[in-house]
């Protein structure tokens, strides 16, 4: 098999275009395609000779030995015929399908026959250092792509295979004004040696490849074959907006066909916070679209436009960036005016763009209107190589403030039964005509180029109606697309009538037929629909000739005993000592007294109570303060300790709703809690608890290990998260406005432990040893083989994966998380890599998780270096579990900053005692701050909950 550069070329453009080129298919035509070869075959003559007339006589040569180039005297030479090898023989791995071998196998090798435009011979620098030689390619375009760099790296590949010896630089020619790149070869042979071993493999398979259609189908010889046999298949790569990717994905999932994936849309509905954005793009609605050969409308496409519109179509040459022709079409329909402003030469394109500023100053206010980004990037190079000032300016900025992109207002919510959404597709669809059939973008260039070569009038007057002919498509779709029939006003339909569209809510069709509403298609079924939603069991049934006022049943009469009478009178201890400054004071202030509703707890029963709490004031000179009266409480509460203990209990530990809770304490115990005195019950225990919270987090930090995650939250005014650090007996949840690294770099400062965490890119800033979770990589894992359930490379991969992680967990599962017994699989880890780095991988999922896993290298397997480092995150996703099973429930909807961070306190506390194998009640109620404190003195049986108050030993004066 031989390997030619137009083979190269040709495969990095399309590997079924190399197929054919390899099989001496016949082309189909494509002027544009002659036209390019004639002028990269005409553009290296000219250089050659060019080059070859610059050279000292003597000092060049054409089509020299190729065995000869050691040994050569002359400076430049051209067409220099190199022949090398590469295959089997010479040790190249090719690759063939993945089902075949994941690593590569060898085939029979293939010969490279290239003809080298020109090389340079840079004489040796020294005696024992060899002669240089620099290949040279000449491409005719001014503007060079990745391509082009690739094919001199292969010319490059060749000659250094063909002499022995590295060849470190190449030069490519090109454009007209004869610019020389220096390109260095070496960054590139990997890529080359690739493509190589990807051809040798095609070629080897007398089978053609799978047929895809991509951009450069436009400028191939055959066009008109793939895209017959494209339509023939109903292949997914007719939908020029579906890229590799996305077409991949569906392949795997076994879609191969447009009609397939028509069947494959669902309508659903849109939330709340999205309904102000834009629709995302629906290949299935596409491809559904098409199938039913039918335009589906999204939402409610509203085009405005306000003033005067200026139809605008551009000409240029792109591979110059030289606009020569302006179309501008004022008007509507037969009266409408065509201007065609054409530049002769580069130097015109300035007085055409005035031409163009002054036809907008006649119009009063002019609106553009064009289709696609061509023209917006035709109106941003103009402004910027020819600025326009006083009312010129003034004129262009309002033009443009206000410019329609028609292309933009079709994508997302328009879908036409073509498969594209080009000007010659959408327009054509709807019965525009173009006066000549081969009027393309492409051809247009042509045109211009023989154009200049000639100064013909005939390919004049082509290019002008081509251009002519684009303005007035644009002014078919604005009108039309200003008629659109709206879903509000569905009898807007008065030029539009004559199409077919359908508008879709993207709702949801298969919804509970029950709820659906109910459309009559007479009018005489709507007071029985009507009717239908009357309450039976408690309305009476009659013609209701006015709203009825619905009564409310009567509740059961609760029977309200006044509080002002204590039940319990609770005195406690007197205490002289200031809590600020620690010292004693003699100076009383008196007694105060508080009033409280509150339960008494037995054995087996709670009591509601109306309990009198005094406390003795003390006076402290050197603080100038009063103190005495316990932290929680004042004159101004209404609840007593037990009381808000158990509210808590049930809220956060059971996960009771506020409102509901208070139901209960009404219902059962006669004590009404207000909706207003929610929040200021709630500020005050948090507050109590700050200090807990924060020791709790200190304790986190300084440890050895630390589990970390992060979910969102639901918050008034703005997006939140809540973030969870903990470890395997504290829980600590804070509030953030943010999802990034700065609460985590801020928390865990300094910290110098293990990080267990997810693959969320934020971990990755902390600088300490890390282990990701290996559960959430299984899970991505089997999720990805369920949705490439034919790709069997990557399937491969995923069992590579549990083969090396299965002998591990059985290790866990026997001796534990001790590094002493898990050190022994670091050797399994190692090869396991060894093998990735030596594979080559052609499956997307597969190559995407290489990455990943070469990523992650030294985060995955921490755990076997470590005693007590679990493989998995489960402790913060617990914790982030109890968060959305309580916290979500009790909030009742979206909370405000400080309340969210006020149920944080206490949710962190309950989650703590939860992991301590403490009761959160009995913690509540014993007004303890320090969780370990308090579960050490039950530990040893020296803590008595208290029956009312929670302090120790109060002298009881009741009754």
């Amino acid at each position: 098999m031989k390997i030619t550069p137009s083979l190269f070329e040709a495969f990095l453009k399309c590997p079924t275009k190399c197929w054919l080129r390899s099989n001496s298919e016949t082309p189909s035509g494509n002027t544009y395609a002659e036209w390019v070869q004639s002028q990269d075959e005409s553009f290296r003559t000219t250089e050659k000779e060019r080059l070859l007339a610059g050279t000292p006589p003597g000092e060049s040569a054409r089509s020299p030995a190729a065995e000869n180039l050691k040994t050569a005297k002359w400076q430049f030479a051209v067409d220099i015929p190199v022949r090398s090898e590469f295959g089997s023989s010479r040790g190249d791995k090719v690759k063939t399908s993945p089902s075949e071998n994941s690593q590569g196998i060898l085939t029979s090798a293939a010969t490279i026959e290239i003809c080298l435009h020109a090389v340079e011979r840079i004489p040796s620098a020294g005696r024992g250092q060899p002669a240089q030689f620099v290949p040279i390619r000449f491409i005719y375009r001014n503007k060079l792509t990745k391509d082009d760099k690739l094919l001199l790296a292969f010319d490059a590949f060749v000659l250094s295979e063909m002499l022995g010896s590295a060849v470190s630089l190449g030069k490519i020619i090109h454009g007209d004004d004869h610019v020389t790149l220096k390109v260095k070869t070496p960054a590139l042979t990997g890529e080359v040696r690739k493509r190589l071993a990807k051809i040798t493999a095609l070629l080897a398979n007398p089978a053609a490849p799978d047929l895809v259609l991509n951009r450069h189908c436009a400028e191939c010889e055959f066009q008109t074959r793939c895209r017959k046999i494209a339509v023939e298949k109903d292949d997914l790569s007719l939908l020029a907006a579906m890229s590799a990717k996305e077409r991949q994905k569906l392949r795997s999932k076994g879609i191969f066909t447009i009609t397939q994936l028509s069947y494959t849309f669902r309508p659903h509905h849109r939330p709340k916070r999205q309904r102000d954005k834009r629709e995302k793009y629906h290949h299935s609605l596409k491809a559904l679209a098409i199938r039913e050969q039918k335009i589906h409308i999204v939402g409610s496409p509203e085009l405005k436009i306000e003033g005067t519109p200026v139809y605008l179509d551009v000409e240029g040459v792109p591979d110059r960036d030289f606009y020569y022709l302006i179309g501008v079409r004022i008007g509507h329909g037969d009266s409408a005016i065509q201007h065609s402003l054409w530049a002769d030469t580069v130097a015109d394109e300035g007085k055409i763009w005035r031409e163009f500023l002054a036809l907008l100053e006649t119009v009063e206010q002019p609106v553009l209107i064009y289709y696609g980004s061509f023209e917006v990037t035709f109106l941003d190079q103009m402004k910027k190589r020819y600025p326009a000032q006083g009312e010129n300016g003034t004129v262009l900025d309002r033009a443009t403030s206000g410019a329609v992109n028609l292309l933009a207002f079709v994508y997302g919510q328009l879908y036409f039964p073509a498969h594209s959404n080009g000007l010659k597709d959408v327009a054509g669809l709807l019965g525009f005509l173009w006066p000549d059939p081969e009027g393309t973008g492409l051809n247009s260039i042509v045109w211009r180029r023989r154009w200049e070569e000639s100064e013909s009038p005939e390919l004049q007057r082509k290019l002008f109606a081509y251009n002519s002919a684009d303005c007035a498509a644009c002014e078919l779709l604005s009108t039309i697309f200003s008629q659109l029939p709206s879903p509000e006003k569905p009898e807007n339909r008065t030029e539009a009538e004559r199409f077919t569209f359908v508008v879709d809510h993207l709702t949801n069709p298969f919804s509970h037929p029950d709820w659906q509403t109910f459309v009559g298609a007479l009018p005489e079924l709507d007071p029985i629909n009507q009717a239908a939603q009357w309450d039976y069991q408690r309305d009476r049934i009659y013609l209701r000739k006015k709203k009825q006022t619905k009564q409310e049943p009567r509740n059961a009469q609760i029977k309200k005993n006044p509080f002002c009478q204590a039940d319990k009178v609770v005195a406690f201890p007197v205490n002289k000592v200031c809590p600020k400054c620690r010292r004693k004071s003699k100076h009383k202030r008196g007694k105060e007294a508080c009033l409280l509703q509150d339960f008494l707890f037995g054995k087996s029963s709670v009591k509601r109570r109306t309990v009198k709490h005094e406390f003795q004031k003390f006076w402290c000179p050197n603080c100038k303060r009063t103190f005495g009266v316990d932290e929680r409480f004042h004159s101004r509460q209404k609840f007593g300790w037990n009381l808000i203990a158990l509210n808590y209990y049930m809220t956060m530990e059971l996960g009771i709703p506020q409102q509901v809770v208070a139901k209960i304490f009404e219902r059962l115990f006669n004590v009404s809690m207000p909706s207003g005195s929610g929040a200021s019950l709630r500020t005050r225990v948090a507050a109590y608890y700050e200090e807990t919270k924060r020791k709790l987090l200190e304790r986190i930090t300084s440890g050895s290990l630390v589990h970390a995650d992060e979910t969102k939250a639901r918050k008034m005014g703005a997006a939140g998260y809540v973030w969870v650090f903990t470890n395997f007996n504290e829980v600590v949840y804070l509030n953030s406005e943010s999802r990034e690294a700065e609460v985590l770099l801020r928390v865990l400062k300094g910290f110098k432990g293990v990080l267990v965490s997810d693959f969320y890119a934020a971990y990755d800033s902390m600088d300490c040893p890390q282990q990701k979770c290996l559960i959430h990589l299984m899970r991505d894992l089997n999720n990805d083989v369920l949705a490439n359930p034919y790709d069997e490379e990557f399937k491969q991969f995923v069992l590579d994966f549990a083969s090396l992680l299965k002998p591990m967990i059985d290790t866990i599962d026997r001796h534990g998380l001790k590094r002493h017994f898990l050190n022994k699989h670091l050797k399994a880890v190692d090869q396991f890599y060894k093998n990735l780095g030596h594979k080559e991988f052609t499956s997307e999922p597969a190559l995407s998780y290489k990455q990943r896993f070469e990523k992650n290298r030294d985060k995955l397997f921490t755990f076997l270096k470590h005693d007590g480092v679990p493989w998995n995150n489960n402790n913060a996703e617990h914790a982030i579990k109890a968060y959305t099973r309580r916290f979500r429930a009790i909030s009742c909807g979206a909370s405000t900053p400080k309340a969210m961070s006020e149920n944080l306190i206490l949710l962190s506390v309950c989650q703590t005692c939860k992991y301590m194998g403490v009761d959160f009640l009995d913690f509540l109620r014993s007004g303890e701050k320090d969780i370990h404190a308090f579960a050490e003195s039950r530990r040893r049986g020296r803590h008595r909950l208290p029956t009312s108050a929670p302090e120790a030993a109060p002298v009881d004066a009741g009754k």
